[in-house]
C-alpha cells in the first residue's frame, strides 16, 4: 500500500455520519444566502416551493433547482454574486459559447477554501514545506496558475510561478531551483519530458518526484507515459472555475479515483436525460452544489462531465467519496489545452466571413509527447472555389485570425472544397476527436 499524506487528516478521515450532518447544516446556510442574496434563486427556490427549513436530510437536495452555466451567462457579469462587490477581492472567468465568458467572484473567505482545498490536493501526493513546486499552469483568468499558487504557499512549499511556454527554460529552471514537485496539465508535461531529453538532461537525476495534472483528460495510459518519462507520480486533479477551481478533487498515491472535497462541495450523479439521480456506481453526469463559497454559491449546478461515485472505503483512509476520471461530457464542449471550445464558437466566427460556407469540422489530435493541437476544417463556398490561390491563402488567414482572436488559442485552419464535408440527416457531427482518451 502506497504511504498516505494528508494536509488536514481530521477533515479528510472525517467519519462519514459526522460529514453528512456537516453537509446538511452547510446545506441549509447556503439555501438560506441564495435565496436572500441572489434573485435568480430566491425565484427558483420560490418556484419550488422550497426553503430551508425542509431540508432535513441529503435526500431533500432532489427537491432544489438546478443550476446550469446558461444561467451565468445570462447573469452576466455579477448578477449571481451573492455578496457586494467591496467584498470580491478575485475575479476570474472561462470561456463562454459565444466569447460570452462565465464570470466567477471570490471573497477572501473564499480564497481560504481554495487555498485549503488545493493544499489537501499538493499533500495527497506528499507535497511538504520542504517541496520545491514548479509550476507551469497558466496565470491569468484561468483559475488553474493560482490555484495550485496558494495551495503550495499554504502547505509553505517554495512556489516557482513558471506559467506555461518557454519550454527548455523549464527544464533549465527546474535543474537549477531543484524543483521536487511539477504541476501542469498532462499534455504539456509530455513536452518538458521531451524538451528535456533534447537536451540530454537526465529526468532520473533530477529531485522530481510527484506531478499535478489537470485542466484537460486523459488516461492511464498517458499516466504510464509520463511516469516513465519524468521519473515520477502522476496525479489527476479535477476542477472547474465555477466551483472553485483545481481542488474539487484530487487523487492520493493509491490512484484509485479522485477524492472530493465534500465537506466544501456537495456532489451527485444524475441522469443527463431526465435528472434523477443516480446510485454510486451508475455512470452519468456530475453536479456540484458548493457548500462554503460566499461569492458564487451554486446549487446543484450542471457541471456535463460524465463520471461515476464510489462510496467505497480507499486504502489511504479517506472517508470523502471519490469520482472516476471524467470520460465524456453531456455537451459539445471541448478541452483543449485547458481551454474550454465550444462548435458554436467557430460557427459564430465563419457565419460572418464571406467565402466560406456553415459547414465545419473540428479535427483534434494529439501526436505522442505533443500537446493538443485543434485543426479548423472550413467549406469555401461554390463562388470562393474558382478563386485564385493567393486569395485562398488571404481568407484562410483572416478565418484564422478571427477564430484564434475569439477562442484565445492557437490552431490550424483548413479550407475545403465545398461539400466535402458529410452531411447528416439528424444532428451535425462537428467534431473528430483522434486522441483516442477514454479507451
Amino acid at each position: 500500500m502506497a504511504q498516505a499524506f494528508f494536509w488536514n487528516r481530521e477533515v479528510e478521515c472525517l467519519p462519514r455520519p459526522e460529514l453528512e450532518k456537516l453537509q446538511v447544516e452547510r446545506l441549509r446556510k447556503v439555501v438560506t444566502a441564495a435565496s436572500e442574496r441572489v434573485p435568480l434563486y430566491r425565484e427558483r427556490l420560490a418556484q419550488a416551493g422550497v426553503t430551508a427549513d425542509d431540508i432535513s436530510s441529503l435526500d431533500d437536495l432532489r427537491g432544489l433547482p438546478f443550476t446550469t452555466k446558461d444561467d451565468l451567462r445570462d447573469s452576466f457579469p455579477y448578477g449571481m454574486f451573492a455578496v457586494p462587490m467591496d467584498q470580491i477581492v478575485r475575479i476570474h472567468a472561462s470561456s463562454g459559447t459565444t466569447g460570452k465568458q462565465t464570470v466567477v467572484g471570490y471573497t477572501r473567505g473564499d480564497i481560504g477554501v481554495w487555498s485549503e482545498v488545493m493544499a489537501r490536493t499538493l499533500g495527497a501526493g506528499g507535497t511538504t514545506a520542504g517541496d520545491v513546486c514548479h509550476n507551469a499552469y497558466g496565470y491569468g483568468l484561468f483559475t488553474g496558475g493560482l490555484g495550485l499558487h496558494y495551495g503550495g504557499e499554504t502547505i509553505g512549499a517554495s512556489v516557482i510561478p513558471v506559467s506555461g511556454g518557454q519550454t527548455k527554460r523549464q527544464v533549465q529552471i527546474m535543474q537549477d531551483f531543484g524543483s521536487t514537485v511539477l504541476c501542469c496539465t498532462p499534455s504539456y508535461a509530455l513536452v518538458i519530458a521531451e524538451a528535456a531529453a533534447e537536451l540530454g538532461v537526465d529526468v532520473v537525476k533530477l529531485p522530481l518526484r510527484v506531478g499535478f495534472f489537470g485542466a484537460e483528460p486523459w488516461t492511464d495510459g498517458m499516466r504510464v507515459e509520463i511516469e516513465d518519462k519524468l521519473a515520477i507520480d502522476a496525479l489527476d486533479i479535477y476542477g472547474l472555475s465555477e466551483i472553485i477551481g483545481p481542488g474539487v478533487a484530487y487523487e492520493c498515491l493509491e490512484k484509485k479515483g479522485l477524492h472530493i472535497a465534500e465537506d466544501h462541495f456537495l456532489p451527485e450523479v444524475i441522469d443527463p436525460a431526465t435528472g434523477e439521480p443516480l446510485p454510486p456506481g451508475e455512470r452519468g453526469e456530475l453536479v456540484f452544489t458548493t457548500l462554503t463559497k460566499e461569492a458564487l454559491p451554486l446549487i446543484r449546478y450542471r457541471t456535463r462531465d460524465l463520471t461515476v461515485l464510489d462510496d467505497s472505503p480507499c486504502a489511504c483512509g479517506r472517508t470523502c467519496r471519490r469520482m472516476q476520471r471524467v470520460t465524456g461530457r453531456s455537451d459539445d464542449m471541448l478541452i483543449i489545452r485547458g481551454v474550454n471550445v465550444f462548435p458554436s464558437q467557430i460557427e459564430s466566427v465563419i457565419v460572418g466571413i464571406e467565402g466560406v460556407s456553415p459547414h465545419y469540422l473540428l479535427v483534434v489530435d494529439r501526436k505522442p509527447g505533443k500537446m493538443d493541437e485543434l485543426e479548423v476544417w472550413i467549406e469555401i463556398s461554390e463562388e470562393t472555389f474558382s478563386d485564385e490561390m493567393k486569395e485562398l491563402e488571404r481568407l484562410e488567414q483572416r478565418v484564422l485570425r478571427e477564430i484564434e482572436s475569439i477562442l484565445g488559442l492557437s490552431v490550424r485552419v483548413k479550407l475545403v472544397e465545398p461539400k466535402s464535408i458529410a452531411r447528416s440527416e439528424g444532428k451535425a457531427k462537428r467534431v473528430v476527436d483522434r486522441r483516442e482518451l477514454f479507451k
